[in-house]
């Protein structure tokens, strides 16, 4: 169990302690992801900046999806994905997401291009993987990107997720890994949605105390 996102994060940042020497770029994908990775960013000195992935949502119901869009175009589906939907509603909904995903860029990275991928150590953070599939995305992204090695990290997740995750890349370190597992929340003491004020705060923040930078 953690307290809140910024505990979750420093307890994240020790178990990743080995990557320090690595020099990575931590990635983080908003808006709950951010403040784990900069506890991780912060922790191994490393540069830091956010990723932006988007779920694409069921239209009766949004809270679960059936794949993920990267900012990149990594387009991630599940594979029973279009059994359940035409293809005119997956498109219309990679349209919207991906909107969205333009809108995050613009606001949270000031429409900056991600950092340099090719040939670095990737540590992708979340502040939980559900589905996994916004995780799956940014994956894609790094690999299309040449990334030397992935690393996914997040505080929880479910097993079946992470041991697919497992597969796709170079190392996954999961905090908790709860049975049964309903959701994210589960293994916070406080929880609330992140805006993206907050966002920005902490991404602001990590630039005049750290020694790492955000791109």
């Amino acid at each position: 169990m953690f307290n809140d996102r910024e505990d979750a994060g420093k307890q994240l940042a020790e178990a990743l302690r080995k990557y320090k020497e690595k020099k990575p770029l931590v990635l983080a994908i908003p808006r709950g992801g951010v403040e784990v990775g900069v506890q991780v960013a912060r922790f191994l000195e490393a540069e830091f900046s956010i990723i932006v992935a988007r779920k694409l949502p069921y239209p009766d119901t949004p809270e679960s999806g059936f794949g993920a869009i990267a900012e990149d175009g990594s387009l991630y589906l599940q594979s029973d994905a279009r059994y359940w939907l035409p293809e005119v509603a997956i498109q219309a909904i990679i349209q919207e997401q991906t909107e969205e995903m333009n809108r995050r860029i613009s606001i949270l990275r000031q429409g900056k291009p991600l950092p340099k991928i090719f040939n670095k150590t990737i540590i992708l953070v979340d502040d939980g993987i559900a589905m996994g599939s916004t995780m799956h995305a940014s994956v894609m992204l790094c690999k299309n990107k040449k990334a030397k090695s992935i690393i996914v990290a997040a505080p929880v997740a479910g097993e079946r997720v992470a041991m697919e995750l497992e597969q796709s890349v170079d190392d996954v370190m999961i905090l908790e890994k709860p049975l049964p597992f309903h959701a994210v929340v589960q293994v916070y003491r406080y929880w609330h949605d992140v805006s993206d004020k907050e966002v920005l705060n902490l991404l602001k923040n990590y630039q005049i105390t750290s020694k790492g930078s955000v791109s």
